[in-house]
């Protein structure tokens, strides 16, 4: 009996510090410093300004991202800011900072801890309704004028390749440049493009190219403890079990 007891309480114990393992405590002080970029529809600001705080900001990743923070029991900040390459670069040097929604790619998987994917976008070729332009590879566009956000992900990988970009402050401006003639081709996003696109009254524009297909991620800084991470991955695996990320993606497309 004695050694029967023994047994039982060794399991009991055994599973009470896999629970204290799979859910350990944090301080609680902590939090996450969330930083976004208007990138409709993933996030973006309520009133479409550079500079937004908590409610004033929506969109499918900031939806996700919020829902899955609140399953987690992990407290967050959030903030909308302008430049990408300043909270990017903010998110990389600052412990317990996290950024979204980040493109993965191989070049940028050790720059941080990454939680997703969350949503998934291609990247495009664009030009304006009827167009003529005869783009089959990146090489053929490059004989033409090719408008990008600067310092985006797409913008570094065309020039990484030798292809000549004209940068743009914010992506939307893009879409002025295309519609006055200022460039001939747009590297965007889908369904990024469109969104902003149709923002400003222009609709119907010619997919020349698809080139790359990328995931969007909750990018964290390399320095963020562990446990924060396991939890968020569990509650976003949860949430797509259950369909909920579907369902918030469903409400803006």
């Amino acid at each position: 009996m004695q050694k029967l007891w023994l047994r039982l309480a060794g399991v009991v114990l055994g599973c009470t510090l896999g629970l204290t393992q799979a859910r350990a405590e944090l301080p609680d002080y902590y939090q996450v410093v969330l930083l976004t970029e208007n990138y409709p529809p993933f996030n973006m600001s309520v009133d479409d300004k550079n500079f937004a705080r908590d409610d004033a900001i929506d969109g499918i990743a900031t939806d996700i991202v919020r829902e899955m923070f609140k399953r987690a029991g992990i407290k967050y900040s959030l903030s909308l800011r302008f430049p990408w390459d300043r909270i990017y670069r903010l998110t990389q040097e600052t412990p317990n900072y996290g950024l979204f929604s980040v493109a993965y790619t191989e070049a940028r998987k050790d720059q941080f801890k990454w939680v997703g994917p969350f949503g998934r976008s291609s990247w495009t070729l664009q030009a304006l309704p009827g167009s003529k332009l005869d783009v089959k590879t990146l090489k053929d566009a490059a004989r033409y004028r090719i408008g990008t956000y600067r310092n985006d992900v797409i913008s570094k990988t065309l020039t990484a390749q030798g292809i000549p970009v004209i940068d743009a402050l914010r992506d939307q401006e893009n879409v002025d440049k295309l519609v006055k003639g200022q460039i001939d081709i747009w590297a965007t996003a889908d369904p990024v493009g469109r969104y902003l696109a149709k923002q400003q009254g222009v609709t119907g524009l010619q997919t020349l190219l698809r080139f790359n297909e990328v995931d969007q991620y909750l990018a964290l800084n390399k320095d963020t403890p562990d446990e924060v991470v396991i939890r968020l991955r569990a509650a976003l695996e949860q949430m797509r079990k259950e369909g909920v990320i579907d369902s918030i993606t469903n409400n803006y497309l």
